[in-house]
């Protein structure tokens, strides 16, 4: 189809009908530049279609055709414009009839002003339509095929959209710096995190200002800004995520985790995690402590006794083994409720006797109890410990309706003359206990390496002693008792 065509009462059409030869040149100018308008036209990225006076189309080129679905052979030059929206409509393209389309469009061809407007097709295509009128009458339009670009904004303004929702409802506070280090988003989170206004961080605020920011409100204290952006920066240069708790002023304790962009800069994001702090201090207290009287357990005993070994060079600790003496008459006599408040009483006695915040006791189940006692000067230290804690246990224990009596017995193990490691101090210390109950109770008893023969000893007849039951190794040997008067047997 051509591109362009010439109307017959055009002025060179007069000069030949007149008979009048133009020089060759000019004539091949004229099909050059006709040449150069018609691949320029049809080189164009947009549709093209320009109307004379009359609303005859001149000229049109391919990707008009292409836009609107058309039919090459029906819009030719010459073809008024309404029965080219007719066209339109006939082959289902147009979204409203002829008369509509060219109701919309009559305004802007009267009127001779450029303009700008949309049509969106039966196809749901949109086509953006440039209108520019013609000093000598008529119009050209430029049309473009903008579908993709609307589609894409849209998603654009959805993605905003769905963005600025997250934002709102993030239950962590949300910082993003770009890669000079400037705010440019901010959430409201954030703000009711660290209550603060809008107008105390806005955007374009660079991250040393924050900084700054948040120590002026008093909300950080006794932090550096410029040693804590230079680590953070390093961190986020490095390609790692930087991780930090922040202590507020009043009391909180913030998460605060800062990843970086793959484009440069770096999010922050802020979470309150105050009560999971307690929580887990308080599991972790739970793991290491006896619930009933607070004192470590014998998990934590054994790691501060590891690690004191592990410390220990040139000085010396002793390990009390301790067990309360009659403990099961108060059970029997006034109930575990009462047991229970006597084992609190105990322990609270035993952390008055020791001599500083380095000592340790600890509650190993029932009426067991270990101490551990540091930086000792000689056995006397342990002695005259001991000898406290005999004399403030065997104090009365008195309660509303009770009068408590009990005692104590202790072994007593030193580092490094009775063991080296943990296992075989306590063993020790037991085995000192042992000896302290079986020589009356209420005493304490240093280990003795004849303590370990004896309870190898002991241990190897207990042994012995089931073995020879289970073989049927015993032999009964008695002897009749007789009463004399009456010739009866009255015993054995």
């Amino acid at each position: 189809m051509p591109v362009a065509g010439i109307k017959a009462g055009s002025s060179v059409h007069r000069r030949r009908a007149k008979g009048v030869g133009q020089p060759q040149p000019i004539e091949d100018e004229l099909r050059e530049q006709n040449e150069r308008f018609s691949a320029a036209v049809e080189n164009m990225s947009h549709g093209l279609c320009m109307f004379d006076a009359d609303e005859r189309m001149i000229i049109c080129n391919r990707n008009y055709i292409s836009i609107f679905r058309l039919d090459a052979e029906v819009v030719r030059p010459g073809i008024r414009f309404f029965d080219i929206l007719q066209h339109s409509v006939d082959i289902g393209i147009a979204s409203q009839s002829a008369e509509q389309l060219y109701a919309i469009r009559k305004p802007y061809i009267d009127q001779a002003k450029p303009s700008t407007y949309e049509e969106t097709l039966a196809d749901g295509r949109i086509v953006n339509i440039s209108h520019r009128p013609l000093a000598s009458g008529g119009w050209v339009s430029i049309y473009e095929d903008i579908t993709e670009q609307r589609r894409a904004e849209q998603e654009l303004k959805e993605q905003h959209r769905r963005f600025d929702a997250a934002l709102a409802n993030m239950s962590q506070g949300l910082l993003m710096y770009d890669a000079d280090g400037k705010l440019i988003v901010r959430n409201e989170r954030f703000l009711e995190l660290y209550h603060v206004r809008p107008a105390d961080f806005p955007l374009g605020m660079s991250h040393h200002d924050a900084f700054k920011r948040l120590l002026e409100l008093g909300i950080y204290t006794k932090l550096d800004p410029d040693s804590e952006i230079s680590q953070i920066e390093a961190c986020l240069r490095a390609g790692k995520t930087h991780v930090t708790h922040r202590h507020l002023a009043d009391g909180r304790t913030l998460l605060v985790a800062r990843r970086p962009m793959s484009g440069g800069g770096w999010v922050a994001t802020f979470d309150d995690v105050t009560e999971r702090r307690r929580v887990e201090e308080r599991m972790t207290h739970l793991a290491h402590h006896d619930t009933l009287t607070n004192l470590p357990n014998r998990s934590m005993l054994r790691e501060r006794l590891d690690q004191a070994l592990s410390e220990t060079r040139d000085g010396s600790l002793a390990i009390f083994s301790l067990d309360l003496d009659h403990f099961k008459a108060v059970n029997d006599s006034w109930g575990h409720p009462a047991g229970d408040w006597l084992l609190k009483c105990v322990a609270e006695r035993l952390q008055r006797c020791l001599r500083n915040e380095t000592d340790v006791v600890a509650r190993f189940g029932g009426d067991e109890f270990v101490i551990i006692q540091f930086n000792l000067k000689s056995p006397g230290d342990a002695e005259k410990l001991a000898k406290r804690i005999v004399e403030i246990i065997g104090k009365p224990f008195r309660d509303k309706r009770h009068d408590m009596r009990v005692g104590i017995s202790l072994g007593i193990a030193l580092f490094p003359n009775d063991g080296k490691d943990a296992d075989t101090l306590l063993k020790n210390a037991d085995m000192a206990l042992y000896r302290a109950k079986s020589e009356g109770r209420n005493l304490y008893r240093f280990f003795e390496p004849a303590m370990d023969a004896m309870v190898r000893a002991r241990r190897a007849l207990e042994i012995d002693l089931r073995a020879a039951l289970s073989r049927r190794e015993f032999e009964l040997d008695f002897q009749p008792i007789m009463n004399i008067a009456s010739g009866e047997i009255v015993g054995a």
